[in-house]
């Protein structure tokens, strides 16, 4: 559960730095957050904070996480237990503190409906913390998805969002050029 206290809140998740933005790992509990944050550490990103990252607003309105004392270092796999990442992989696995980015929110889906996501946009929101509103997308977690890809997938299409690119906005562009040229 989320609570927030005078300027800073605790959230529900695993906070990584992901190719150099701070990306919210969210979902229900058992959904696989911590599993695939073990894959993305294993894939040379860090990890900030598992299980009750905390958030404050730093300069410039932007959101900034950071780990409990009493967390650092700990990820905690169903299966597996208590991990100790910096033990396993090194100082560099590790991030003390990181803005805020992008939340990537993990839902079970059936295979079915899956198949009936809108495949063109994906489902793409913002959710407000600390009274700033921050990107959230959704990837549906299914069988034989492979999720650390995807969640890297997210964050560099939301690093191209930044610089005002969205791939859907321009293959539709495409797609209406080649109607238009074979109407001619």
């Amino acid at each position: 559960m989320d609570t927030e206290q005078q300027n800073a809140i605790t959230l529900h998740g695993v906070f990584m730095d992901v190719l150099g933005s701070g990306v919210l790992l969210a979902g229900p509990s058992g959904i696989g957050k911590s599993e695939v944050a073990l894959g993305l550490v294993n894939r040379g990103h860090r990890l900030v904070a598992d299980d009750a990252p905390l958030f404050h607003l730093g300069s410039n309105d932007t959101v900034i996480g950071s780990c409990p004392p009493v967390l650092a270092d700990f990820l905690e796999v169903r299966g597996l237990g208590i991990l100790n990442i910096r033990a396993m992989f090194g100082d560099t696995a590790i991030r003390d503190n990181k803005r805020l980015r992008l939340i990537v929110k993990l839902v079970a889906i059936s295979d079915e409906a899956l198949l009936n996501m809108d495949r063109l946009h994906g489902i793409h929101r913002t959710r407000e913390v600390l009274g700033l509103d921050i990107p959230e997308v959704t990837v549906p977690v299914a069988a034989g998805r492979n999720l650390d890809i995807l969640v890297e997938g997210a964050v560099r299409s939301e690093v191209l969002r930044r610089t005002g690119y969205v791939a859907s906005e321009e293959f539709q562009k495409r797609q209406h050029e080649l109607l238009n040229q074979e109407e001619k």
